[in-house]
């Protein structure tokens, strides 16, 4: 998740693209450039760290000029530097590209270029189109740049200029947001609406395999195949502020209903072209050493942890390895069982926080190999770490986990499944039903989002709310955990999560009249158990929401209200379940005036133990 911006017009380019990177900066941090045609040469400018850095470098070394593109990144291929900042140029210098995405055959495509003799400067997957435009470059940029949208593969928004064609700019969309802004003599693009505002309201969206070409007299719209496409453009009336948020309001809920993408990006590129397979770059286990490993350590915090305790169990169940889920804070206080036949798995959306990165350094001592599933490319967890497995998710502004907690959660579905290729425990067919799953997955998240009218209902409810009780069995009672945690840190309700099961065990004496329960019926097999466990709470006067899986038929009579989801498989069913989960905190704390996004006394980035 990249910010990109482009003008062409009459104006100095340098000060829009500039104010249009600040607007985008919340789409990524690590880095941030420019290219401009001056004075019959398209010049870069770009630096490692914030746009600060770059309008510094800028002001040091000026450019003049009225058509030009800018990058503010977060990275996903090479750490971030300044050489793998954007733009990125072709050996002549005349072909430059901005891109939001993944290429996921830009290693092949990189062989090639490099067989033809091109010069690459960056570990970056985008500089392979620079360098593949250079390659095909025929006269006409347009139809260049829409023979090498047939040559690339994945999901990414694509912008490119060239010297040899200084009047234009032109665009590709596949997946991966772009804008377009109209004005008069002038023209603009963006990943989103906040860079626009301050220069025109009137905006076109591109959709699906359409590319865009920007002059300062007009914008064409073409599709891939060379249709053209006539498109009347739409009138944004948000204040700024709104807009950064894409219309929504808060980043807790734009985050939310970011996760279909989010999840598209987490699985692009890992799953093989017959299906059967799973591709992890970054990832280098030797099968010899996998089949000797004699135990499997999670450890994390928080969010992260309910992601590893689902982690666990599907590497358990598919790859028939012993896991341990550790909270990290915990874990230095005991005398782990680990050697170098242990994979240590820390997981952290920010790759900072201190009492994971404690433990994976304590872990290290003892001998065992370290994998990281983070969301920061360059964070101190991912540097430290042997492999690491990126969830792709994008900046989560939000202090509520969300997005990154269910792109998490796939990451390890597929670390999961790649060790249950090389151990041999789970077959291929049923490795294929899961991997099909996988691929479907984003669509039913989108379904599961279409609750969230009922959920909002839900939510005015919890105004008076002190207590709230989450219960689940098996996967449903670790999204339990999640969901509970979900509401107590934004909405300040008291929650606590239980094993269904154990109600009988003393929790039961908690439960009277109104008090409401959350009960999680996700998995087929805990159905009737967990039929069983509802009617134990109502019996005691207890208001029951229950979340099943749609094709459970007749559960929804066990409950006062019921949101049903969208079955996939079992194994997924935490990634759906958590939509109405954090819809629910959500609104809770919406209903109840919190400051959803900043919760207080809470920080996104946890850097102390």
């Amino acid at each position: 998740m990249c910010g990109i911006v482009g003008y062409v017009g009459t104006k100095q380019a340098v000060p829009i693209l500039i104010r249009g990177l600040r607007a985008l900066e919340y789409r990524g941090y690590d880095s941030a450039g420019i290219a401009v045609y001056d004075n019959g040469v398209v010049q870069v400018r770009k630096r490692n760290g914030r746009i600060d850095h770059l309008e510094a470098f800028v002001g040091e070394r000026p450019l003049r000029g009225t058509l030009g593109i800018g990058h503010t990144r977060w990275a996903t291929h090479g750490q971030p530097s300044n050489e793998n900042a954007h733009p990125h140029a072709d050996c002549t210098g005349d072909h430059v590209v901005v891109h939001n995405g993944i290429i996921e055959n830009y290693a092949e495509l990189r062989d090639e270029l490099k067989a033809q003799g091109h010069r690459f400067t960056s570990e970056t997957d985008t500089e392979v189109v620079a360098h593949l435009i250079e390659a095909l470059y025929d006269g006409d940029l347009v139809n260049t740049v829409r023979r090498a949208a047939a040559r690339l593969e994945g999901a990414y928004a694509l912008v490119a200029m060239s010297r040899q064609e200084p009047d234009k700019i032109v665009a590709v969309k596949r997946a991966s947001p772009l804008i377009i802004g109209l004005g008069e003599g002038e023209n603009f693009l963006a990943s989103d609406i906040p860079a626009l505002l301050p220069y025109t309201r009137r905006v076109i969206p591109l959709e699906e395999e359409e590319m865009a070409v920007l002059t300062s007299d007009g914008v064409k719209l073409i599709r891939l195949d060379g249709t053209p496409v006539t498109r009347a453009p739409m009138w944004v009336n948000w204040d700024p502020v709104q807009a950064e948020r894409g219309g929504y309001e808060h980043f807790m809920l734009k985050e939310i209903h970011e996760q279909p993408q989010a999840v598209r990006d987490t699985l692009s590129g890992r799953i093989n072209r017959s299906g059967d397979g799973v591709l992890l770059d970054g990832v280098h286990l030797d099968p010899e050493w996998v089949r000797g490993l004699r135990s499997v350590y999670l450890v994390a915090c928080g969010t992260a942890y309910h992601a590893g305790l689902i982690g666990g169990r599907l590497i358990e169940r598919l790859a028939g390895i012993p896991v341990w889920n550790e909270v990290a804070s915990e874990f230095r206080s005991r005398d782990p069982l680990i050697d170098e036949r242990t994979l240590f798995v820390a997981i952290s959306q920010s790759g900072e926080t201190a009492d994971t990165l404690s433990a994976l350094r304590e872990a290290r001592r003892r001998g065992a190999r370290i994998l990281a599933v983070t969301n920061v490319v360059g964070s101190s967890v991912a540097r430290e770490a042997d492999d690491v497995v990126y969830t792709w998710a994008g900046p989560e502004i939000a202090v509520a986990s969300t997005k990154a907690y269910t792109t998490q959660v796939v990451a390890l579905a597929l670390l999961a499944l790649r060790l249950a290729e090389i151990t041999g425990h789970t077959g291929e067919q049923e490795r294929r039903d899961l991997l099909e799953a996988l691929r479907f997955l984003s669509e039913a998240l989108e379904q599961a989002l279409e609750l969230e009218e009922d959920v909002r209902a839900i939510g005015e409810r919890t105004r008076t709310w002190r207590d709230a009780f989450f219960i689940g069995r098996g996967l449903d009672y670790f999204s339990a955990l999640e969901g509970q945690l979900k509401l107590k840190e934004i909405s300040y309700i008291h929650a606590e999560a239980y094993p269904a099961g154990e109600l009988k065990h003393g929790t039961l004496a908690l439960i009277e009249p109104g008090t409401p329960v959350i009960a999680l019926m996700t998995q087929p097999d805990q159905r009737e158990k967990m039929i069983s466990n509802i009617e134990e709470v109502r019996a005691r006067g207890a208001d029951v929401l229950l979340i099943a899986r749609q094709d459970l038929a007749g559960v929804d009579r066990h409950a006062q209200t019921t949101l049903m989801l969208p079955a996939v498989h079992p194994l997924l069913m935490p990634v759906v379940a958590a939509v109405p989960l954090q819809l629910l905190a959500y609104y809770a704390a919406v209903t109840r005036g919190a400051d959803v996004d900043k919760p207080r006394n809470l920080a996104k980035s946890v850097t102390v133990e």
